[in-house]
């Protein structure tokens, strides 16, 4: 029938319009619902941080998520450590020397540096857990991130023997680590927790159970007391810590919170201190009546959806993961479901990394309308139609926002291609599981830096990377990364870089979608708070003011 087609277009809009609406109606009424009825004042000197889903693990080889990492960095110090602006600083390291050539580094140990059970810390245990670290016995995810080290790669590869890699620790205040070529972010990179020691005689005595309360040893400032699954992890003082008498918390509580408006519900009766997250949905109450609590600042991270590219419907096939990509707005997806100042995620590094610019899709910038019409050619092409939809799963781990951008954009490929992506939310850690059992056909991750600069976002996606969660290989790809880690000259290094993150985004292994910002509320009786680029807090760092009697 003539005009049937744009009368279908109009509705599917409106469609769209109506589902944004909702999203937005929704979480208002939320804000409105939300309680706050007085809760019992934490106790006294106890910092009770906000923190997410459930961490996957407390052992620094093995832990892949940001809520193990943000505990980890309590639980642990590595060689360095982060200034409050994110810049490399001390750590059980209280200096370090570089060679002229770049290659060879020299970490000096604090002789009074202690375990939390009092034994010394030595150059061996650093030498251990970067050991333990590249063992492909240890399966750690994150074996690669020290690929810079010499040996490191046939480590992982399982072509050399741990013993081969190159760190050695010539005294016991000493660790000396050697290069496969110059790696000026290396101080920076062993802040990462991958990177911390661990106590060598309680992993070899009780295995696997190293990491549980009452048996871990570590040597941050605080240790392990208690770990509640779905609820909440205690850590205390570590009074045997090199840098205890700065220390003015007792202890931290972690409350696993995965829902952001239920712990906003949390904030306001008074159980935490710090939140994790802001809600969007609640973004201008919060702004207006808790303007003085809010943190908000740059972050270097990306939210993105991950295409399995090891199996159908997305293997091999390019044009159609680029016809999902071209339809996405991602300014209406910052502007009416986040709401908190993100930006719209054309490229996978954020802005504001280290001497490097941000690349982008090449259509960034297009009209949507030739997006659209590009996007209907290329699914066409794959051999998809309004006869013959497009059907796959998007698993997503539950929550709000994520709920909201899904519902989102499967409408937005709904109304232009006519996709039909089924929506499911499960708990973070079954999403994991799936992931690695390949039980996903697209799936909802993010992505941290490690340290400031390009090199820890583009690793991620290199052929055999253990985080590497898509799957992506190319060989153009990977040869860029290897040219870069080998090449001195700054410039020539980042000219690599900006190159290789165009190679990747012609490929389209994954969808990016947003660039995050710091969001948190903070309580008045937190004393210390700071923010940074990469989001890292250390609860050492921080005092909570005396509750004052009524």
């Amino acid at each position: 029938m003539a005009g049937g087609p744009r009368k279908r277009a109009i509705a599917a809009r409106a469609a769209v319009r109506v589902a944004l609406a909702l999203l937005v109606a929704t979480g208002a009424l939320v804000a409105g619902l939300t309680g706050c009825a007085p809760a019992e004042e934490p106790a006294t000197n106890i910092l009770v941080r906000g923190n997410g889903p459930e961490p996957d693990s407390l052992d620094p080889q093995k832990a892949r998520s940001v809520e193990a990492h943000v505990i980890l960095r309590d639980l642990y110090e590595c060689l360095t450590s982060l200034a409050k602006d994110a810049s490399t600083a001390p750590g059980v390291a209280k200096s370090w020397t570089v060679s002229p050539d770049g290659l060879v580094y020299t970490f000096h140990l604090r002789d009074n540096a202690r375990w939390s059970n009092g034994d010394r810390v030595t150059g061996e245990d650093f030498v251990f857990a970067l050991r333990r670290l590249v063992d492909p016995a240890t399966a750690s995810q994150y074996a690669q991130l020290i690929d810079i080290v010499a040996n490191a790669p046939a480590i992982v590869a399982g072509r050399a023997r741990p013993s081969t890699l190159g760190v050695s620790a010539p005294d016991a205040s000493t660790v000396v680590v050697r290069l496969s070529a110059p790696a000026p972010y290396l101080p920076g990179l062993l802040s990462f927790p991958s990177t911390c020691p661990v106590h060598r005689p309680t992993l070899e005595r009780e295995g696997a159970r190293f990491t549980k309360p009452g048996v871990m040893v570590s040597n941050g400032a605080f240790k392990l007391v208690s770990w509640e699954p779905g609820s909440r992890i205690t850590v205390t003082r570590n009074h045997r810590y090199w840098n205890d008498a700065a220390t003015r918390l007792d202890g931290v509580q972690y409350l696993q919170i995965a829902d952001e408006s239920t712990e906003f519900t949390r904030y306001r009766a008074g159980d935490l201190h710090v939140t994790a997250v802001v809600p969007r949905a609640q973004y201008d109450i919060i702004r207006r009546d808790y303007a003085a609590e809010l943190h908000v600042s740059p972050q270097l991270s990306t939210y993105y959806y991950g295409f399995a590219l090891d199996r159908a419907p997305f293997r091999d096939a390019p044009g159609l993961r680029r016809a999902l990509s071209l339809v996405i707005d991602r300014e209406q997806l910052a502007a009416v479901v986040l709401r908190v100042g993100e930006l719209p995620a054309y490229g996978w590094i954020p802005p504001g990394v280290h001497d490097y610019t941000s690349q982008a899709f090449d259509y960034a910038g297009r009209p949507m309308t030739d997006r659209i019409a590009e996007a209907r050619r290329l699914y066409a092409a794959a051999g998809y139609s309004a006869a013959h939809p497009l059907r796959f799963v998007l698993r997503y781990n539950s929550g709000e926002v994520h709920s909201r951008l899904a519902v989102a954009i499967a409408a937005m490929w709904k109304e232009a291609l006519g996709v039909e992506a089924q929506l499911t939310a499960v708990e973070f850690r079954s999403l994991m599981a799936d992931i690695d059992a390949r039980n996903v056909e697209m799936f909802r991750m993010s992505w941290s830096g490690d340290y400031n600069d390009a090199y820890t976002f583009l690793q991620y996606l290199k052929s055999g990377f253990g985080i590497n969660l898509p799957r992506y290989s190319n060989p153009a790809y990977d040869a860029l990364l290897e040219r870069a880690a080998t090449t001195v000259d700054t410039a020539a290094r980042r000219a690599l870089l900006e190159e290789a993150e165009r190679t990747m985004l012609a490929d389209t292994p994954l969808l990016p979608l947003y660039f995050y910002v710091n969001k948190h509320l903070v309580s008045p009786r937190v004393v210390g708070w700071y923010d940074n680029v990469l989001n890292v807090v250390y609860s050492k760092d921080l005092a909570l003011e005396p509750v004052i009697a009524r």
